[in-house]
């Protein structure tokens, strides 16, 4: 920006500051400043218009240096803009677009407002592209799909984050933009992602976009429409692209405490009552957009912290209505070991279903509706009663699949491997293993199907080849002596 002395002499205008509150000041003056726009201070502090009344406005400030009362105050008759480009893949960035990881500056293509309005029908497209996250149990019964909206939700150290940056790291492999935008976190927290993705190999795919428990309400607040204004360049250059708000809860906590600064009128739970519209705003700047002859997609992925295993917060059905679904992590399966602790029966999608292939959907029906008899008959066996061959087998597959779940946070499970592990396990195989020897026969197929060429297209053929999961399983079944998977070798 230019100094104080160019944008006063510019507008003409200028304003005093008569009340100061945390991260607010209210000045008097500047008759003709319009809401939103951005304003800067003598000593080259800024500031964004985000309240006006009769004879004064309040601005929001993006630091937390002190300000005096008398302080002067000039227009710039602009609005807030960040640098995009390619040139910001691979670093960490604040909301306003300062570079955080190193003094060298970002090289722009341009620069965008962070404030713009969601396009309309006119300009979306369907969405029909899957969207692999890596982890098995999301991808087989809660697939998601590219241009997506999906709430991540759960409590406080219930593993979000782990699912968080498999995903990323499946989709940056695949040449996916993903912008990792970190609210109210610890600066600890964003050298962990920054280390995570270069020991990954994926720094250049990413964009962290960071505003620490540290940074003043303002930054925080803008966090989410910066990342999503980058999100907004690469679409229009035709490359997909994957939004993480982490999170959300944090985010409304934030604008909560603007909005009681501001003697705003509070509505449930204390939070303002446009809580909703702030939301709904930055989440329907995503979606599958047509762009030139194609489609091109920015897929989000909220997060937001439940208390308890409560869904019924304010913040948690605010974001569920305007989304197409929810992963939710629940605590008990967490205590319990289950790694990654997510709930299938609590978990909805909306549009991944559609997105998937016919082989796809049918294995998603097939397993989703096994899930629910082994709920019922493993609650029944409580009791005590003697039961079925029948139904010992299917207990026996239960367990084979909630050991193939369990996944490590560091491991990526292809989505043709889900399909023939799966698959193997339907036919009976290694129904004389226990969770303790299998998992590492399973965890071999993961290594030769990335590792062995001549491996990896044999499942890939039988995959592509297979119109049904009953056709994969039936051609499984009669190859995996062949295939030398029985014993993991």
């Amino acid at each position: 920006m230019k100094q104080f002395s160019t944008y006063l002499e510019s507008t003409g205008e200028i304003g005093y500051v008569v009340e100061l509150r945390p991260g607010i000041v209210s000045v008097q003056g500047l008759p003709k400043v319009k809401l939103f726009e951005l304003v800067i201070l003598e000593d080259n502090t800024q500031g964004q218009v985000i309240g006006m009344s009769r004879d004064r406005v309040d601005l929001i400030l993006f630091t937390n240096t002190p300000v005096k009362v008398g302080t002067k105050v000039a227009r710039t008759n602009e609005r807030l803009q960040i640098p995009v480009g390619v040139g910001v893949c691979g670093t960490t960035i604040s909301p306003m677009g300062d570079r955080l990881d190193s003094i060298e500056p970002i090289v722009a293509t341009e620069t965008r407002s962070i404030d713009t309005r969601p396009g309309g029908i006119m300009v979306r497209a369907p969405i029909d592209k899957t969207l692999e996250t890596g982890v098995s149990v999301v991808d087989t019964v809660v697939p998601l799909a590219r241009g997506q909206r999906e709430l991540v939700i759960g409590d406080r150290k219930s593993g979000k984050t782990s699912f968080l940056l498999q995903t990323v790291i499946s989709q940056a492999r695949m040449g996916v933009i993903c912008i990792y935008c970190a609210v109210g976190k610890r600066e600890t927290d964003i050298k962990h992602l920054e280390e995570n993705f270069s020991k990954n190999g994926i720094r250049d795919k990413t964009v962290i976009v960071a505003a620490t428990s540290t940074e003043s309400s303002g930054l925080q607040f803008l966090a989410p429409y910066s990342a999503i204004t980058i999100a907004e360049y690469f679409r229009d250059q035709g490359q997909d692209s994957l939004v993480v708000f982490d999170d959300l809860t944090a985010h409304a906590n934030i604008y909560r405490e603007i909005s009681l600064l501001l003697r705003r009128f509070p509505g449930r739970s204390a939070y303002p009552g446009d809580i909703f519209y702030t939301h709904a705003r930055l989440l329907e700047r995503g979606g599958n957009f047509k762009v030139g002859t194609g489609s091109t997609s920015i897929t989000c992925l909220p997060v937001v912290q439940s208390v308890i295993g409560d869904l019924a917060g304010y913040i948690t059905t605010n974001v569920m209505s305007m989304t197409d679904g929810h992963i939710f992590f629940d605590m008990q399966l967490f205590d319990q070991g289950r790694r990654p602790a997510v709930n299938p029966f609590l978990s909805v999608t909306r549009v991944g279903l559609q997105a998937q292939t016919p082989l796809l959907r049918d294995l998603s029906r097939q397993l989703s509706s096994f899930l629910v008899y082994y709920e019922r008959i493993k609650q029944y066996t409580h009791f005590g009663s003697e039961v079925s061959q029948s139904v010992r087998d299917a207990i026996g597959l239960g367990e084979r699949i909630s050991v193939f779940f369990q996944q490590l946070p560091n491991e990526i499970v292809p989505m043709a491997v889900n399909v023939y592990t799966l698959a193997l396990l339907w036919t009976g195989l290694w129904s004389d293993q226990t969770g303790i020897k299998l998992k590492p026969i399973l965890r071999t197929i993961v290594d030769r199907y990335q590792k062995d060429a001549t491996f990896k297209k044999t499942i890939d053929d039988m995959i592509s080849s297979s119109a049904t999961f009953q056709d994969v399983t039936n051609k499984a079944k009669t190859s995996s002596d062949s295939m030398g998977v029985r014993y993991g070798k």
